[in-house]
């Protein structure tokens, strides 16, 4: 078995209404970055997973996205592994 990285970033679905992500924006504006039109908040994890190869961790990774870290009704998720010196 070999240990890999994986990098997950969860975003809000485009259409899906992101008031933490408003609120950030519209501070912005007020402190003069009026050149920004619109900014969405996401999540940004890390995991370190054991796994035979690159294609089960990410299989593994995706299940728990898919059922604990990721929203799928208003969330998207992406996915990048990279094998570990570990």
């Amino acid at each position: 078995m070999s240990n890999f990285e994986a990098k997950i970033y969860v975003t809000l679905r485009n259409g899906v209404n992101d008031p933490q992500g408003y609120t950030v924006k519209e501070s912005l504006n007020r402190l003069g970055y009026d050149s920004l039109l619109n900014l969405r908040v996401g999540k940004y994890i890390e995991a370190e997973v054991a796994a035979d190869n690159a294609e089960s961790a990410e299989a593994f990774v995706r299940e728990i996205c898919d059922k604990v870290l990721a929203n799928p009704v208003i969330e998207n998720f992406t996915i990048d592994i990279i094998e570990s010196g570990k």
